[in-house]
């Protein structure tokens, strides 16, 4: 009801390698230093610093590559994917062997959703580093995106072979396990993205989700959407999973509080309209319920069928 898969949850957010892609050699420029890939530099001024760094003309080469790739960085989670791919191409220009540089235009072809470039640049990427485990997720989430959950799983295999501490890997396997509706495998890799990461607000939304379709442990679903909430606050998707929690422990008041709670952050959440009309049901507001019910069919024709399958009915 609230989702089919998650990639990193939330938001299915691709997973990158936050380090620096090359350190340049040579003194910098206090304005230069910006230009490092450290996201507690704002990203405006990590792009100006890396356009001073290229226009200086101190560097060539690999050093130059650095700065390129260090702002396509900054373009990228600004969401200005082709900025970012020129940059990122130039860079891959300067320097062919630099394996961050695929790994981080693939994540802007995603953001694109131009998927199979994705995939070419994150192979591309393990051809040059066959060790090279975000790339491995990374891809794994390109083909989740593509539904081919087989495909993603073995690359969340080889990501978490490769790196076993790799929480990202492990909630985004889960999130697939969740798709192909094996929860009790996604419970399992969620609660093992917890372990690794105790502030990881996705995975406890995911194993809240799983844990409330399943009905077998409804308060343990509870606290973990608690958990998630508190560590994400306004989170729509979780608002809706505790909506469905609530709805199960015959909680309908909260049940609609926070199925109101998510459609006030998103009007078109056909599944939270539905879940609201279903516990006015039960709170017995015909007019209410009825009203909210057909806003969601609206919205998406099927959601009473799906919404049936997870128990809300």
């Amino acid at each position: 009801m609230r989702k089919t898969v998650s990639t990193v949850l939330a938001g299915a957010a691709l997973i990158v390698a936050a380090s620096t892609i090359i350190s340049p050699a040579g003194a910098q420029t206090a304005q230069q230093w910006k230009c490092t890939g450290n996201p507690d530099i704002a990203w405006d001024q990590q792009i100006a610093g890396c356009t001073d760094t290229i226009q200086s003309g101190k560097y060539s080469g690999a050093g130059l590559a650095w700065a390129y790739g260090n702002r396509g960085r900054s373009y990228r989670v600004k969401k200005d994917y082709d900025r970012a791919i020129a940059d990122f191409s130039e860079a891959i220009r300067l320097d062919p062997k630099i394996a961050k540089a695929y790994n981080e235009r693939g994540g802007a072809y995603y953001g694109k959703k131009d998927y199979d470039r994705a995939i070419a640049d994150y192979s591309e990427a393990i051809r040059l580093d066959p060790k090279y485990a975000h790339a491995y997720n990374n891809r794994g989430n390109v083909y989740e995106a593509k539904k081919d959950h087989d495909r993603a799983i073995a690359d969340y295999n080889e990501a978490i072979r490769l790196d076993p501490n790799h929480a990202h890997a492990y909630n985004n396997r889960g999130s697939v396990y969740e798709a192909k509706k094996d929860y009790d495998r996604a419970i399992a890799d969620y609660s093992e993205a917890i372990r690794l990461n105790p502030k990881y607000a996705h995975a406890y939304s995911g194993r809240c989700w799983d844990r409330a379709i399943i009905g077998a442990d409804l308060q343990g679903a509870l606290a973990d959407c608690n958990e998630s909430l508190r560590l994400q606050p306004n989170d729509s998707n979780t608002l809706n999973s505790r909506g469905l929690v609530q709805f199960k422990l015959k909680s309908f008041d909260l049940a609609i509080a926070d199925y109101s709670a998510a459609i006030a952050l998103n009007a078109k959440d056909a599944d939270s309209l539905y879940g609201r009309g279903i516990a006015r049901l039960k709170k017995g507001d015909a007019a209410g319920g009825n009203a909210d019910i057909a806003a969601a069919k609206a919205l998406k024709p099927d959601v009473a069928e799906v919404s049936a399958g997870y128990g809300l009915k």
